[in-house]
């Protein structure tokens, strides 16, 4: 199920504005990689388009190649729909559909794909919510509305909502940075296991998660304000955090700035 993302010379803009420039990478299936850097560097926009989600925003268009394993996400035959179906997103704040319950919550995109049957449904969100280490702890409420869970339950109910329609790569634009540190543990050894299954990418101002959960390390900055974000280094996270080839690296991870 998991694939493969190769990036090549992508460069990032909304409207006139350069966001990211010049960023080839391989994001290796059944991996996590991790992207860190300061605010404003270009990680989160970077991400997003992995999905051609920056489309969303006016003006937002890419220069480059984005490949999932022989697929050109980027090619005129490719529908951003279908790009955003294999390459699910799970957003900074928990965000489950306010009215809907937790079950409807995890099945909306299996309904907007043509699933009605009613058994199918049931085994796909269950299994979906099992993924999302959450089944034992709604199991006897899916009829509640999923706004109603706690901010770590909402964020893991949004993670099965996203697994639900299989999806090959999992984008992830800081997932913990609005919960306690319990329910960041939680997020976290959930990554672990879902890597078993899918690509995943995160973002993540936070090194030491970075160095926590992820297989390999992207350091994204940028020369000044107002200039594109660029990737500085990527690979194996330990070797980034121990032992960076690039002096700015180093400089960010020992905290001398960002």
């Amino acid at each position: 199920m998991a694939k493969r993302i190769d990036v090549t010379d992508l460069n990032v803009y909304y409207g006139g504005f350069k966001a990211v420039e010049g960023v080839s990478m391989t994001v290796e299936p059944r991996s996590v990689t991790a992207f860190i850097g300061p605010s404003g560097c270009g990680k989160s926009t970077f991400l997003r388009t992995l999905n051609r989600m920056h489309e969303v925003i006016p003006g937002g268009r890419v220069e480059g190649k984005v490949m999932l394993d022989d697929q050109d996400l980027y090619a005129s035959s490719m529908d951003p729909v279908t790009v955003r179906r294999t390459i699910g997103m799970v957003f900074q704040r928990p965000n489950p559909f306010p009215t809907m319950s937790i079950y409807d919550n995890v099945a909306a995109g299996l309904r907007l794909n043509g699933v009605k049957n009613k058994k199918t449904l049931d085994g796909i969100v269950e299994t979906s919510l099992k993924g999302a280490n959450l089944w034992n702890e709604v199991k006897d409420r899916l009829n509640k509305p999923g706004a109603g869970l706690s901010g770590g339950q909402q964020q893991r109910l949004c993670i099965a909502r996203a697994i639900a329609v299989q999806p090959q790569v999992l984008l992830m634009d800081e997932p913990c940075s609005a919960l306690d540190p319990i329910s960041t543990l939680a997020i976290e050894d959930l990554i672990n296991e879902l890597k078993n299954e899918f690509t995943i990418v995160i973002v993540t101002h936070n090194m030491q998660q970075a160095a926590r959960v992820s297989d390999r390390t992207a350091f994204f900055n940028l020369k000044a304000t107002g200039e594109p974000g660029r990737l500085v280094e990527i690979g194996d996270t330990t070797r980034i955090f121990n032992n960076p080839t690039e002096q700015a690296t180093e400089d960010y991870i020992s905290g001398r700035f960002g």
